[in-house]
């Protein structure tokens, strides 16, 4: 059987989201976001408002349900909606924690992406799916997005 395609990817943007110190309720963290950036060669604004509902699984690697509303430079509402996983060991997670700037290839962290918005001049984001490779910060994260063509 033959693939039926060949995936491709184009940058999309970056993302650089500030995260509050967590709500701890047992497997579940929740962390809300208290800002942010995006900027990509087709947009770029800041993050209104967010928060990502951390489920930690017994076998340690964390299920990411992050949602979050971005105002493009324009005054444009988009709303993005990821879901992924962020597998780190015990060690690289302090390393994190103390501020020390990890690289990501240390760890897995992955998210896919959809896009809704209302704006007729975005809205090309409500047809694609994207991916992206994320880096855990002190303050929160950093994903680089790409659009799966």
């Amino acid at each position: 059987m033959l693939p039926a395609g060949e995936l491709r990817s184009e940058f999309l943007m970056q993302l650089e989201a500030f995260l509050d110190p967590p709500q701890e309720l047992g497997a579940r963290r929740i962390f809300m976001m208290s800002g942010g950036t995006f900027a990509g060669p087709r947009l770029r604004g800041e993050i209104m408002a967010g928060g990502d509902w951390v489920l930690l699984r017994a076998d340690g690697v964390a299920e990411l349900d992050i949602r979050m509303t971005l105002r493009s430079a324009g005054g444009q509402l988009v709303y993005a909606s990821c879901r992924g996983l962020f597998d780190v060991a015990p060690e690289i997670r302090t390393r994190i924690a103390r501020g020390e700037d990890v690289d990501p290839g240390e760890y897995y962290f992955r998210t896919a992406l959809v896009f809704e918005t209302a704006a007729e001049e975005l809205r090309w984001l409500n047809r694609l799916l994207a991916a992206g490779v994320g880096k855990r910060t002190a303050a929160g994260m950093v994903t680089d997005v790409f659009a799966i063509r």
